[in-house]
């Protein structure tokens, strides 16, 4: 695999969803018609039967989807990870999103100071949260969905415990100022 290819891959993998090429193509520094090539490439490399990945290229953008083969393994452990109780990251995570929401993935790396990209994939499948484009922030925004409220037996975030203190909190209002907006 070349080192284009495998960049790519490491992208794809770290995101967990599809990504435009035109996307892909400035932040790996190549021509789109590059990114494709090596696309291709790891799509050779990946869409075997025996691989437990395979690339997927749909609608102009691309992702790695896990082989249709292993549907029933994944359903099986999907639904026994789904019914586990949530990690205290998840619940670090969820509680930001529910005092501080609609919120950004770049905004609440800024609160946790870590990557939260397979945490709201989770909390997303869980229907935790919910997922909304911010059209003025031209990202993806979090919030939490009907479902997370009645679980906590509110009907509004603002009944949650302590919102008014958490949801206007100097000390992260000042952490959220630092965060830098998405370039156009």
């Amino acid at each position: 695999m070349n080192m284009l290819a495998g960049k790519l891959e490491a992208i794809l993998f770290a995101v967990a969803k599809p990504v435009g090429f035109a996307e892909l193509a400035k932040a790996l520094d190549a021509s789109v018609e590059a990114v494709r090539k090596a696309a291709a490439e790891l799509s050779t490399l990946r869409n075997t039967p025996e691989s437990g990945v395979h690339v997927m290229d749909h609608a102009g953008k691309i992702s790695l989807v896990t082989n249709p083969v292993h549907e029933d393994i994944l359903r099986r452990f999907v639904k026994e990870d789904l019914s586990s109780p949530l990690t205290r990251p998840s619940l670090e995570t969820l509680t930001v999103i529910a005092y501080r929401g609609p919120i950004t993935k770049p905004e609440i790396e800024q609160i946790r100071g870590v990557n939260c990209s397979l945490i709201l994939r989770n909390l997303l499948m869980r229907d935790m949260i919910i997922e909304e484009m911010d059209e003025e922030k031209l990202q993806p925004s979090y919030q939490v969905s009907e479902a997370f409220l009645c679980h906590m037996g509110v009907v509004r975030v603002e009944d949650l415990p302590s919102y008014d203190a958490f949801a206007h909190h100097e000390e992260i209002d000042r952490l959220l100022a630092d965060v830098p907006t998405q370039e156009v």
